[in-house]
């Protein structure tokens, strides 16, 4: 039986990716980490992906523009 990945794979994959090149840190054992699951179109869906938490930057870490 052959499987393609799905969107959601895919989107799970590229997290991981960027996280890593964030963080420096491996890829590896998060990609290890994946549980994967067939959908109904026989695709990979990852049941675990990777989850990030973003705040909004204070007041003074913003870009200042200044128009001359």
């Amino acid at each position: 039986m052959k499987l393609k990945l799905s969107d959601q794979s895919l989107g799970a994959i590229m997290m991981a990716l960027q996280n890593s090149l964030l963080t420096q840190t491996d890829i590896v054992p998060v990609l290890k980490g994946f549980e994967l699951l067939s959908d109904e179109n026989g695709e990979l869906v990852v049941s675990n992906p990777p989850t990030f938490r973003a705040s909004l930057p204070e007041e003074d870490d913003m870009p200042q523009f200044v128009s001359e």
